[in-house]
């Protein structure tokens, strides 16, 4: 019987033939773990309370710190290590291209002057730990009693952060390994970088990294460039106030701006230099005089500097720079590939274009302007032959006293002389005594420039783009910063006005002189040097011979403000339009890639596209971010109204002020145009219609008061017309232009007419025609009622086109 019961208790406890199977089943185990964790809470609840909560805390504390341990073990391969740190790592920088993929320009240069700490005024240093890291000789690398403050003032809400110096120096070295983000990974790599940087350099070595790393905007990096930025200074020299101001900017350096948010930066500032009081960098009273004063920020925008830059890429650049700020790119280290618009062969037909006609250009005013007789020849060869003999502007020099005294007075030079205490009278004499000043400002006055654009109508992309005769001598963009008066190039929008108003090109005018009298009592009477005829033109014969006197008409048929709305609507944009009756004769200045902007959307047949210079920006990988190509157009123009616009148009290049065009060059295919001169030859320009391309130029002295002497070579269809002829021939003969493109109602022209003799000294083709219409022109039809404003006298003269 107990053997039995033995038995059977036995075979409860372990089957027959598999002994201990039932300590391995999963349920054991857990009924073991459930044992353990009673036996455990048994024992801590026989302690006493406190005890008991000790000892939970400590384990807990344990348990976080192995985790957190092993955590930053599995992490800290993933940080920059020494050697990354040791060397500074190679940043790819953006680069701009061409269309067809050839390199324009780099950031690689960037906006950086590194310099040692010697080099940076104590201001700075003292303002820099007292505000960012005040135990920054203390700690090695992170601050942990900082960062306790500000978790502590964190959960107040007092939202603070605990970075030192040399962690911010780590996101400035390591943006893409650190990363930016705002989460407990990246800041474990930024401590543990921040620890490789305080064992690798010494704490001068740092402070100087991190100065020379700190970025600024307007894409500027380091305290020397900064302080050229804003105070237009060296950093050695920044006052106590200059130095707050951008330290100040490191909390936030758009919020903080002082160009764009002067009081912000100015309370930030203060903060800053109650800090530096705190320091002990001077006492109270000091900090109240300094607290009062001004900002006085003298921003000057620094100078990419890059050997291949050109008007084109400056542009680019300053664009990008914005574009930059705006999605938050690092310019010079995220490896962007921006793609332009520009066709760098076409580019460099423009180039040469620009210097040797311009140059020619030059020549005949240093001759014209030196004796007190004019050449009065038309070959530009008698000037190049006379050029050597002469002194360059000599006679105007002479013959413009008041004006020379005048350019001194506005020079910085007699501006800083009188600024400084020195009177008035004796600083012009001293001034004007100066050889190498009067050499270098008679030189700067006298120097012709000249712009030159050049785009697809189809598409809006610039495809040439040159500012200035030499962009490393003029940086001055003359294709896009110089406003100048446009002449009769801005006609064309006029007669396009016109035409959407339902008046036809044979809409016959009388050539006379008419009185315009405006809503506040003025007159107005346009004439043309040639005078008047007394005969009826057509419409388009006023387009074509470039009549003042019909435009006028044509202008009171429309009224001003359609005018003026229509000039905004084709491309005219940016510059602010003066809705007056003399904008019919283009006196609202404007500037030269608006004006062939509009000439491109009477190309596209009355389609806008605004003007586009950037493709597409793909990172280093080629992944696209940013796609500018496609753009919807805008129809601001009747397809029936450009058509016929461009077929007057045509007139004027075939028997008007552009015949230069034709007979000069040799160019045969459909192209259309306009020449424009303004008042004493201030401005010449010319701009002309291909059905693939649309290119404009304009010459003239950077201050209008000097202007071309002679009345032939200071007409746009003598001068600038040189530019753009010489360009459209080389891309025609290169077969970069199709030369049997057609826009539409294409018509084989009329051979132009010109006079049998030698070409160097022939009066060119059509220059009668450009002071009016020929003798024979054929009169359109007598109208119903004709006008019959007497003829009288005028005051206000305009040359009638060149």
């Amino acid at each position: 019987m107990d053997d039995h019961n033995n038995n059977e208790e036995q075979q409860n406890q372990e089957p027959m033939g598999y002994p201990g199977l039932e300590r391995r089943r999963p349920g054991a185990v857990a009924a073991r773990a459930r044992a353990r964790y009673a036996q455990v809470k048994a024992g801590l609840m026989a302690r006493p309370p406190l005890q008991r909560w000790l000892l939970i805390g400590l384990w807990s504390v344990l348990a976080i710190i192995v985790v957190f341990a092993i955590y930053v073990a599995l992490l800290f391969p993933l940080t920059p290590g020494i050697e990354d740190v040791k060397q500074a790592r190679v940043a790819q920088p953006t680069v701009v291209l061409s269309s067809d993929g050839r390199e324009l320009a780099s950031f690689e240069q960037g906006l950086q002057e590194k310099v040692k700490l010697s080099q940076i005024s104590p201001n700075v240093i003292t303002a820099l730990i007292a505000t960012e890291d005040h135990r920054f000789y203390e700690h090695h690398g992170v601050d942990f009693t900082r960062i306790a403050g500000a978790v502590l003032a964190n959960l107040k809400g007092d939202a603070q952060g605990g970075s030192t110096i040399t962690q911010q120096l780590a996101r400035n070295m390591f943006p893409e390994e650190i990363g930016s983000k705002r989460n407990l990974n990246r800041k474990l790599k930024e401590l543990i970088t921040a620890f490789k940087i305080e064992n690798t350099y010494s704490k001068t070595e740092i402070l100087e990294a991190y100065l020379n790393t700190v970025p600024f905007l307007y894409n500027t990096y380091g305290i020397e460039m900064a302080s050229r930025t804003y105070f237009d200074k060296p950093a050695a020299q920044l006052s106590e106030t200059e130095a707050a101001t951008l330290v100040g900017m490191l909390k936030g350096t758009a919020y903080y701006n002082p160009v764009t948010n002067p009081e912000r930066s100015k309370a930030r500032r203060n903060v800053v230099l109650a800090q530096m009081m705190k320091a002990g960098a001077f006492d109270e009273k000091r900090y109240e005089q300094l607290a009062k004063r001004p900002l006085k920020v003298r921003f000057t925008r620094q100078q990419e500097r890059n050997g291949k830059d050109d008007h084109f890429t400056a542009y680019v650049r300053r664009w990008l720079v914005e574009w930059a700020d705006k999605n938050d790119v690092n310019l010079q280290q995220d490896g962007l590939v921006v793609q332009t618009t520009l066709d760098y062969d076409l580019q460099q037909e423009a180039r040469r274009a620009v210097e040797r006609q311009a140059d020619a250009l030059q020549e005949i005013a240093d001759v014209d302007w030196a004796h007190s007789w004019p050449v009065n020849s038309t070959s530009a060869q008698t000037y190049a032959d006379m050029r050597g003999n002469v002194t360059p502007f000599d006679y105007f020099w002479q013959s413009h006293g008041e004006l020379l005294d005048a350019f001194v007075r506005e020079s910085g030079e007699y501006k800083h002389a009188v600024e400084g205490g020195e009177a008035p009278a004796a600083a012009l004499k001293r001034l004007k005594a100066e050889r190498d000043f009067m050499r270098q400002l008679k030189a700067a006055k006298s120097r012709l420039e000249a712009g030159f654009v050049a785009m697809d109508p189809t598409t809006g992309e610039v495809k040439a783009w040159v500012g200035s005769r030499n962009f490393q001598r003029e940086q001055f963009d003359h294709v896009n910063q110089a406003s100048r008066q446009p002449g009769s190039t801005f006609k064309p929008i006029v007669y396009a006005a016109a035409l959407e108003r339902g008046i036809t090109p044979d809409h016959p005018y009388l050539d006379a002189v008419t009185t315009i009298r405006g809503p506040n009592g003025f007159t107005w009477r346009p004439t043309d040097n040639s005078g008047t005829t007394g005969r009826r033109l057509t419409m388009r014969d006023g387009l074509v011979y470039s009549k003042n006197t019909i435009t006028a008409q044509v202008m009171q048929d429309v009224g001003v403000a359609p005018i003026v709305k229509l000039a905004q609507d084709m491309g005219v944009r940016g510059s602010k339009l003066q809705a007056v009756p003399s904008i019919a004769l283009g006196t609202s200045p404007v500037t030269l890639l608006e004006m062939v902007s509009a000439y491109s959307t009477i190309a596209a047949q009355g389609e806008y596209r605004r003007p586009v210079f950037v493709r597409r920006i793909t990172d280093r990988d080629g992944k696209l971010i940013a796609d500018f190509a496609t753009q919807t157009p805008q129809r601001v123009l009747s397809q029936a109204s450009s058509e016929t616009l461009i077929d007057m148009m045509r007139g004027v290049i075939n028997r008007g002020t552009g015949t230069a065009v034709r007979y000069r060059f040799g160019i045969l295919g459909d192209v259309a145009g306009k020449t424009g001169t303004t008042q004493n030859n201030a401005d010449g320009w010319f701009i002309m219609m291909h059905p693939n391309l649309v290119a404009g130029a304009w010459v003239g002295f950077n201050d209008n008061r000097v202007t071309m002497r002679s009345n032939y070579w200071g007409q746009g269809g003598h001068s600038a017309i040189l530019l753009v002829g010489d360009f459209f021939k080389s891309a025609l003969d290169s077969g970069k232009l199709a030369a049997d493109a057609q826009f539409p109602g294409y018509r084989k022209p009329e051979p132009v007419v010109r006079h049998e003799e030698p070409e160097e000294d022939m009066e060119e083709g059509g220059d009668m025609q450009e002071n009016g219409p020929p003798a024979d022109l054929p009169q359109p039809p007598e109208p119903p009622e004709q006008p019959s404003e007497p003829r009288q006298d005028v005051g206000n003269r305009f040359p009638n086109d060149a």
